[in-house]
């Protein structure tokens, strides 16, 4: 069966990314693995990932809502997959604190029609993106050797595979089945200390959704239930003012958390 492309209601897609029940909270996780990628020298395995968003979307008016979520991805161990809190950069042979993503809030608003490839039984979303914006570090010396570069600058390739039949049952708010696959091209990270040193990141992933925090691996259980439970749900309400928290903004906040070695992410209560 050839898939056929169809524009589908914002609603389908809330259903897809979170759920059309605002009261409750979402949550995606993903696995995957992180290579480096420099001209004329072969990739390496830097880390293996484990992340997560657990979400919200809140009906603004017929056909619009207000996404809000919150973001963790912890970098592994490629050879025994355990959290990595100190990291040897190979290329400089210095050992740094790894920060790992704790992003709050990400946000969006979600309206319109959303592209999407039917067929027959399973429906598809994919969404190219190319963020591109200053970066936050680059006219502040202090951050020279961690991220210099005026532009920050990625590729993000996400497909997420539904349940046709999920997305046209009214009585269903949020899907039952999800297949991730997200890709993703960057630089390197500023808590690596890289400085300008040509190359990037490959990101490959692969996730799911679930049906809540007792389906997450054991160790990311323990961390948001007695590290970060700021975790465990989705903000109750869009935040107007301010921007997305990215792992840029994030290691800019707490450089001097980074600087000490304390480990990451930072404890954080519940709201």
């Amino acid at each position: 069966m050839v898939a056929q492309i169809q524009e589908l209601g914002a609603e389908k897609w809330v259903k897809t990314r979170s759920s059309l029940d605002s009261t409750q909270s979402t949550f995606l996780i993903w696995t995957g693995k992180i290579y480096s990628f420099i001209p004329g020298e072969k990739r390496q395995l830097l880390f293996r990932m484990v992340g997560l968003s657990v979400s919200r979307c809140i009906l603004i008016e017929e056909g619009s809502w207000n996404f809000t979520s919150r973001e963790l991805t912890y970098y592994l161990d490629p050879q025994t997959n355990k959290t990595l809190q100190k990291w040897e950069n190979p290329w400089t042979g210095e050992t740094l604190p790894v920060l790992h993503v704790a992003n709050n809030p990400v946000q969006g608003k979600f309206g319109g029609k959303f592209p999407a490839q039917v067929e027959g039984d399973a429906t598809t979303f994919v969404f190219d993106i190319f963020p591109t914006y200053p970066n936050p570090l680059a006219e502040d010396p202090k951050f020279a050797a961690y991220s210099p570069f005026p532009t920050y600058q990625a590729a993000e390739l996400f497909k997420l595979t539904v349940p046709t039949a999920d997305l046209n049952n009214p009585k269903i708010s949020s899907v039952s089945q999800l297949k991730l696959s997200w890709d993703r091209i960057g630089q390197w990270l500023p808590w690596m200390k890289m400085g300008d040193r040509p190359g990037n990141l490959i990101y490959s992933a692969f996730g799911s959704k679930i049906s809540g925090l007792t389906e997450l691996p054991q160790f990311l259980q323990d961390e948001i239930n007695h590290r970060i439970p700021l975790y465990k749900q989705a903000p109750k309400a869009y935040i107007e003012e301010g921007e997305d928290m990215t792992s840029w903004l994030y290691f800019q906040k707490h450089f001097q958390a980074y600087l000490a070695g304390e480990i990451f992410p930072l404890p954080v209560a519940e709201e």
